[in-house]
C-alpha cells in the first residue's frame, strides 16, 4: 500500500507545532529546586509556582539594598551571582532544621557576651516563623519572604561565624602596640562558610574552645545570675577578655609562654600542663597626658618634650636564642635620655658601670674623658654598650625572638623589682624571676644545661664535669692574665612559642574569676570599640 507523502509531512508538522505549545505551557517547564522543596514539605502546590525569572529581580534588588550591612558584600555579592542569584541558603538548608539550628546559635550568642541583634536575630526568627506557618495567598508574598529570608540567613551566619571565630574586632586597628598578625577571616574562608553542605558544623567549627575561653564563659553566666544585670564593671571585663581570647594566634606551637602584662606573671605552658610560673616585670606605663605632650613634641622636637612611653606591647612570635652572659645594645632613646645625663653628673659612671662608649663604630678608648658639653642630646654621636657581667642590667640570661620592637625577656640586675606590687617599671622588655628555671626549660638537653651553668659560674648537675667547671673557674680568677667575660649563645628547643598578652580577667582552675587593674588603660579603649555588639 502506498502512503501519501504530503500526508505524512502534514501530520509532522502538526506534531511538531503541538510539542511546541506545551513545552511554552507551565507544564513542560523545569521546576526550581525550591519549588520542589517547598512544594513536597508543605504539601503545597502554590509553590509550583515560583518563577525564578519573576524571584531573581526581587531578590537582587533587596541585595543591593543591603550590600553596605553586609561585613563583606563583595563576597556575599560573588556567592549569589555564581548561584544565579537563586535562595542557595533556604533550598538546602529550610528543610533539613538547619536553619533552625543557625538560629539557635544566633540567640545562645548572649552567652558569649553579645546581643542576638547585631545578628538581626528577630527579624530572622520572625521570617522562619513565616515561613513555618505556611500561609500564603500569592506566590508574589512567598518571593518577597524567601528573598529577605535567604539575606538574613547569609548576613548572620557570615558575621557569627566571623565574631565567634576570630573576634568582632581586629585589634590592630585600635592598638598602637598591638603587633600581632592575628587571624582574620579572608574571602576564601567566608565563601567556604556560604558554599558548605552542612551548616551546622560549620557554626560548631566557629565556637571557641580552649578551656581559658569555656572557663569565663561560665563565668558569665554565673555572674549575670549572681548580679541580674549586665551593666556592672566585672561583666564588662570578663565580656572584654572573652573577645581577647576569640583573637587567633598566628601560629600554634607544642609549648607556649604566655606573659600576661596586667598579672606580671609568665606561664610556661605545654599543651593542658604548667610547667612554670613566676613573676615578671614589664613596661612602665606612658605618662597621663602623653598624647597631649606628643602633639607638643611633634612641633617642637625637642626630647625634653618628649613623652615616656615604656610599655611593653603585645606580641607573638618563636623563641631562637640564648645568650648567656649577655651584652646590653642601649638603645638610643635611653641613652639619650639617661645615660647622657649620668655620664655629665658622674666622670666615671661609664667604666664604673662597664658601659662601653662607640663613636663611629669605633670603640673610645678612654670615654670618661669625653667633654659631653661639645655634644647635644638630640644629636648625641654616641652608641653605648654594657658588658658582659654583674652589673650588666639584663643579668646573665637573655632571651631572644623575633620581633620589630628588639622586645626581649631577660634576667636582671636589680631583683627588688619582683617584690612590687605594681611591676609596670622596665623600659619595655620583660625581666623575669627564675631565669635559671627559665633556661632550663628552653636548653635541648642536660649536657647543654650543664654548660650553660659553668658559664654563669654554677657547677655542673653532671658531677663528672667538676674538673672542667675548676678549671673554668681558675682561668677567671687567674690575676696574671687579663680574663674578659664574653657572651655565649644557646640553641633553645624548637616551637617554643611565647605570647605577650593582656588580659584583665579569667577564670582560675577552681572556676574563680581573678581580676587585675588595667595597667596600660587600655580596657575603656576596647569597651568603646566593643559595647554596639554587646
Amino acid at each position: 500500500m502506498l502512503t501519501n507523502p504530503f500526508l505524512s509531512l502534514k501530520k509532522t508538522l502538526l506534531l511538531s507545532l503541538f510539542c511546541c505549545v506545551l513545552s511554552a505551557c507551565s507544564w513542560f517547564k523545569e521546576k526550581p529546586e525550591i519549588a520542589v522543596v517547598l512544594t513536597e514539605h508543605f504539601n503545597n502546590k502554590l509553590y509550583n509556582k515560583f518563577d525564578t525569572a519573576v524571584y531573581k529581580p526581587i531578590f537582587k534588588a533587596k541585595l543591593e539594598e543591603q550590600r553596605k550591612v553586609f561585613l563583606n558584600p563583595k563576597v556575599i555579592s560573588a556567592f549569589y551571582e555564581k548561584n544565579e542569584y537563586l535562595p542557595q541558603l533556604v533550598t538546602r538548608f529550610y528543610v533539613n532544621g538547619q536553619l533552625d539550628s543557625l538560629k539557635n546559635y544566633l540567640s545562645n550568642s548572649r552567652l558569649d557576651g553579645f546581643n542576638p541583634e547585631i545578628f538581626n536575630y528577630t527579624a530572622y526568627e520572625k521570617e522562619l516563623q513565616v515561613l513555618n506557618r505556611n500561609q500564603f495567598k500569592t506566590i508574589e508574598e512567598v518571593y518577597e519572604l524567601v528573598a529577605n529570608l535567604e539575606l538574613n540567613a547569609a548576613y548572620a551566619l557570615n558575621k557569627y561565624t566571623n565574631f565567634m571565630g576570630y573576634g568582632s574586632i581586629n585589634p590592630r586597628n585600635f592598638f598602637n602596640r598591638f603587633y600581632i598578625q592575628i587571624q582574620r577571616p579572608d574571602s576564601l574562608k567566608m565563601d567556604s562558610v556560604l558554599n558548605t553542605d552542612d551548616l551546622v558544623s560549620k557554626l560548631k567549627k566557629a565556637q571557641p574552645s580552649t578551656d581559658a575561653y569555656l572557663a569565663l564563659k561560665r563565668a558569665l553566666a554565673h555572674y549575670r545570675d549572681s548580679l541580674g544585670t549586665d551593666e556592672t564593671p566585672q561583666i564588662k571585663a570578663i565580656k572584654m577578655n572573652m573577645e581577647r581570647m576569640r583573637w587567633r594566634l598566628p601560629l600554634q606551637t607544642e609549648e607556649l609562654v604566655v606573659v600576661n602584662i596586667p598579672d606580671f606573671t609568665l606561664t610556661w605552658f605545654r599543651k593542658a600542663d604548667t610547667l612554670a610560673h613566676m613573676n615578671v616585670c614589664v613596661g612602665g606605663k606612658r605618662e597621663a597626658t602623653y598624647a597631649e605632650k606628643m602633639k607638643v613634641f611633634l612641633k617642637s622636637g625637642k626630647l625634653d618634650d618628649k613623652p615616656k612611653n615604656h610599655e611593653t606591647p603585645q606580641l607573638f612570635s618563636v623563641f631562637n636564642a640564648i645568650q648567656v652572659n649577655p651584652i646590653w645594645n642601649i638603645p638610643v632613646s635611653i641613652a639619650k635620655s639617661e645615660i647622657y645625663w649620668m655620664a655629665r653628673k658622674d666622670p666615671f659612671y661609664l667604666s664604673n658601670n662597664n658601659i662601653k662608649v662607640y663613636y663611629k663604630d669605633k670603640l673610645v678608648a678612654d670615654p670618661d674623658t669625653i667633654d659631653w658639653n661639645k655634644y647635644p642630646r638630640e644629636k648625641l654621636p654616641f652608641k653605648f654598650k654594657q658588658g658582659s657581667g654583674e652589673g650588666n642590667a639584663l643579668g646573665k640570661f637573655k632571651f631572644v625572638f623575633d620581633n620589630s620592637s628588639s622586645i626581649y625577656l631577660h634576667d636582671t640586675n636589680n631583683k627588688y623589682g619582683f617584690k612590687l606590687a605594681n611591676r609596670a617599671i622596665s623600659h619595655g622588655c620583660v625581666r623575669i624571676e627564675q631565669p635559671l628555671k627559665f633556661a632550663e626549660l628552653m636548653v635541648k638537653d642536660k649536657y647543654q644545661y650543664d654548660k650553660l651553668r659553668m658559664d654563669v659560674d654554677l657547677p655542673p648537675v653532671d658531677t663528672t664535669k667538676n674538673e672542667i667547671f675548676k678549671k673554668k673557674l681558675a682561668k677567671k680568677a687567674d690575676t696574671l692574665n687579663v680574663f674578659q667575660l664574653k657572651p655565649t649563645w644557646y640553641s633553645p628547643r624548637k616551637s617554643i612559642g611565647v605570647f605577650i598578652a593582656y588580659y584583665t580577667a579569667w577564670a582560675d582552675g577552681k572556676g574563680n574569676v581573678q581580676f587585675r587593674p588595667d595597667v596600660y588603660e587600655y580596657d575603656p579603649i576596647l569597651w568603646e570599640a566593643l559595647k554596639r555588639y554587646m
